[in-house]
């Protein structure tokens, strides 16, 4: 799995034309599923970003998670992480999960950071979206679960 996690200070979320859920400081994560994702890599990446200590402390240091803040995470799935740029000029989308295998670690992502308490938007599987934010910092991060499991941290 991948996220692409973003430091917002503001977000709001468009779903289908329709006004989806909006919130103040926190993150915005765009999660994409390849088809050998599992559950397992669902929890670990749910948990990661949910512990991910990059708010500031009283000194300025990046040392806060969310619940210490009271942020909150808006979550979009987006298989284009998976895009495969490496051909030509058109991307290829092969190494994205399909549906049926994708939702349902989706899914599990969500149900893993909300059993933190992390107040949550979700986007909708497969509408069209358009998510308005404000980047704080910037501070964007990428997070891989084949590169992260693989070092175990």
């Amino acid at each position: 799995m991948r996220a692409v996690i973003i430091r917002v200070s503001r977000a709001s979320i468009t779903i289908d034309g329709q006004h989806g859920g909006s919130m103040d400081k926190g993150f915005v994560v765009l999660v994409g599923v390849k088809p050998e994702d599992t559950t397992a890599e669902a929890a670990y990446l749910a948990k990661k970003c949910a512990e991910l200590r990059v708010f500031e402390d009283e000194n300025g240091k990046m040392n806060k998670a969310l619940a210490d803040i009271g942020g909150s995470m808006m979550v979009v799935s987006n298989f284009t992480l998976y895009a495969d740029c490496s051909h030509g000029r058109r991307p290829d989308f092969f190494h994205a999960a399909k549906p049926d295998i994708a939702i349902p670690v989706y899914e599990h992502f969500l149900s893993e950071v909300k059993s933190r308490g992390i107040p949550m938007i979700c986007g909708k599987f497969g509408a069209d979206m358009a998510i308005d934010h404000v980047n704080d910092g910037p501070v964007t991060i990428i997070m891989d679960t084949d590169q992260m499991m693989k070092k175990g941290v």
